[in-house]
């Protein structure tokens, strides 16, 4: 879906603002039913009203707010309205890995797609989503990637501090989504030390084969697979901003067959140490 959406050659980005950008029409379609994410999503209501779905559960937003939908989530859109300012915008976990640091909101801890923003927060969020579309759409020379990587960092470091701001004590209602979110928890908290699907278990006084039924459930993989993903996504961000060995960065994550890391970053990613950092040289010089 994203390869269809995107709005930049290198990066796998898409920025909308009141739907002036037409979609293809399969694409429209699809949006408007309801549909697995393979990519983060984000709906900013600037000014007025929209109805969305997440996981089946509908969602209207009003002005100041913003609803996000994560990978494997199940979302949709209801059709355009006029007479709204809003912005869409979406991006995949390759993009995501091009950004200085992890945003713990996207683990959704407080189990809440929903983030409000105070009235300076607001203008700071709408400043930057419109200095993303310009940047996106300008009809001169492709803007360098590093650009828009810069502002994407700000307007995530702006969603992350909304997001937890006041909200400390919440905790989700579902007992296997807690858990699920525990489990994404206690992943972050010691990654690189690389605990055993069992021992993170143990750790939430759950089951082995509980554990795994329950992030089977929410991301569509399981335990082991989320945590490798989540080593190899930290790897990619790693190469990204700073200038470290195969075997420094294998070790630096808890890997103490640096071939063996070599490998299995080939399998997730399609690509080599090396030929993944030539691609962000070429990237960089866009």
């Amino acid at each position: 879906m994203l390869d269809k959406l995107k709005h930049h050659e290198k990066l796998a980005i898409t920025v909308n603002e009141n739907c002036l950008i037409e979609l293809p029409a399969d694409a429209l379609q699809k949006l408007l039913q309801p549909h697995k994410l393979s990519y983060y999503y984000f709906v900013f209501m600037d000014q007025g009203v929209e109805t969305v779905k997440t996981d089946l559960q509908e969602i209207t937003l009003s002005d100041s707010q913003l609803v996000f939908g994560l990978p494997n989530q199940i979302f949709a859109h209801e059709s355009p309205k006029e007479h709204t300012q809003h912005y869409k915008i979406g991006f995949d976990e390759s993009t995501l890995t091009l950004l200085p640091h992890a945003y713990p909101f996207l683990l959704n801890p407080l189990y809440s797609n929903i983030i409000t923003f105070d009235p300076d927060a607001k203008k700071r969020v709408s400043a930057v989503l419109s200095i993303l579309f310009q940047l996106l759409h300008s009809s001169g020379k492709r803007v360098n990637a590093d650009l828009i990587l810069a502002h994407l960092n700000t307007l995530l470091t702006e969603f992350n501090s909304a997001y937890f701001d006041g909200k400390n004590g919440e905790t989700p209602a579902n007992p296997k989504v807690a858990k699920y979110v525990e489990f994404k928890l206690a992943v972050e908290t010691d990654l690189t030390e690389q605990q055993t699907v069992d021992a993170i278990a143990k750790k939430l006084g759950m089951t082995t084969s509980s554990l795994y039924a329950v992030v089977k459930e929410n991301a569509g993989v399981s335990p082991k697979e989320w945590i490798t993903n989540r080593l190899i996504q930290e790897a990619q961000r790693q190469l990204q901003y700073s200038a470290v060995s195969v075997k420094e960065l294998a070790y630096e994550l808890g890997f103490n067959d640096p071939s063996y890391f070599s490998r299995l970053f080939k399998k997730r990613t399609g690509k080599s140490v090396s030929e993944f950092t030539t691609g962000l040289r070429d990237l960089s010089s866009t």
